[in-house]
């Protein structure tokens, strides 16, 4: 039953966002820094040929340092080694680390620098994160390069995150993503000599694609697959995001999905949210939700970064992308879309972890939340589709 429903959604969305899917991949999942910081430099360090590295967040501190480290070490040992960041959100950097990784021989380039840009470009920026190792491994997810994803989110000061290590065709998507953003910043698309675009094997069992959201005016095919995968699910919905300001029609699909009694959960930030202006602009939208049987629950211990969804226990919908209006038209984004039930038991079990330690967003004291409250709402309503 699960393989026949994974194949229709498998089918479904592969005729509605028009990217086809592939077989074989092995997607491992990595919580937390603890998990995810020593296997993307494991993968590094093993690096023969060809690392590209994009991010929008890369902080100074010590994960910086290492990082930075590590990368100039393959550099020197003949590697290349390609490293994009983006211009707003790698601006914390220490630019020392910069010049330590442009004299080991790094190429780095920064996407949309400021003094480069049209007044129009500003606000559309590269929130992807991906790193490709040998044409051959992938990682992509919600970390950044920082000392707050470090450790295993047991206080204020670790980061609850989720990040992937790929194997498999849908490999290609990744870099794809990472080239994508690349020749803005460089004409040089591939070399020979480092570039084999070698055929990938199938270590893995989960099918999988790889859907890009490019920052332009308009509909994107992020917002078109979350439309897509709320309006076909059946069963249940589960949605861990960091920040979440849904554009109206996304709203419309997870009421809607209420109202057909299908389970939908939302997992969000508490009381440690990084960006409490965005949260507020969610906030906004709770009273609707809960009105239509939607349940809330808000992460306790630390910040909540990660960055995924799954439908009916059969596909998981896993990248950079958040589920706000920013990820849905005005930033770049990279989602990988498995169907793989297995994969899916993994990240729903760890959902089920994180609510033991999240609060349940009673409708009643919602609705009776203080005056000033609902005022800071109303102020932030109006600026939802920056966010």
């Amino acid at each position: 039953m699960h393989d026949d429903a994974a194949t229709q959604l498998r089918r479904t969305i592969e005729g509605l966002v028009g990217v086809p899917a592939t077989d074989g991949n092995q997607i491992d999942v990595l919580r937390n820094g603890v998990e995810v910081f020593p296997a993307m430099l494991e993968a590094i360090d093993g690096a023969q040929r060809t690392i590209d590295f994009l991010t929008f967040v890369y902080w100074k501190g010590r994960i910086g340092t290492t990082f930075a480290e590590h990368l100039s070490a393959r550099a020197r040992a003949g590697v290349r080694v390609r490293v994009l960041l983006d211009a707003f959100g790698c601006q914390p950097l220490d630019r020392a680390l910069v010049t330590m990784m442009n004299e080991a021989g790094v190429h780095i380039r920064w996407f949309r620098p400021f003094h480069r840009l049209k007044p129009s470009s500003y606000n559309h920026r590269t929130h992807r994160k991906v790193c490709i190792v040998d044409e051959g491994t992938g990682f992509t997810g919600g970390i950044g390069i920082a000392d707050e994803w470090d450790g295993d989110a047991r206080d204020e000061t670790e980061w609850r995150d989720t990040h992937f290590r790929i194997r498999g065709p849908v490999v290609d998507g990744l870099r794809a993503a990472f080239l994508d953003n690349w020749v803005e910043t460089d004409p040089e698309l591939y070399d020979p000599e480092y570039d084999h675009f070698p055929l990938q094997p199938s270590p893995g069992s989960t099918t999988a694609m790889c859907v890009r959201g490019a920052s332009e005016t308009g509909w994107s095919d992020i917002a078109t697959l979350f439309r897509a995968l709320l309006q076909t699910a059946e069963k249940s919905i589960r949605i861990t995001t960091a920040y979440f300001v849904p554009e109206p029609g996304l709203m419309s699909q997870l009421c809607d999905a209420g109202d057909r009694g299908i389970d939908v959960q939302v997992l969000l930030p508490g009381p440690h949210a990084d960006k409490r202006f965005v949260r507020l602009a969610g906030q906004s939208s709770y009273a609707e939700l809960l009105a239509h049987g939607v349940t809330i629950w808000c992460f306790q211990p630390t910040m909540l970064h990660a960055k995924v969804m799954t439908i009916d226990g059969v596909a998981a919908c896993i990248g950079s992308a958040n589920f706000n209006s920013r990820s849905s038209s005005l930033d770049e984004e990279i989602t990988v879309v498995a169907f793989d039930p297995d994969l899916v038991k993994v990240l729903d079990g760890q959902f089920d972890e994180d609510l033991k330690r999240s609060v349940h967003l009673d409708e009643t004291r919602w609705e009776n939340r203080p005056l000033h409250h609902r005022v800071a709402e109303a102020l932030m309503r109006p600026l939802k589709r920056n966010f």
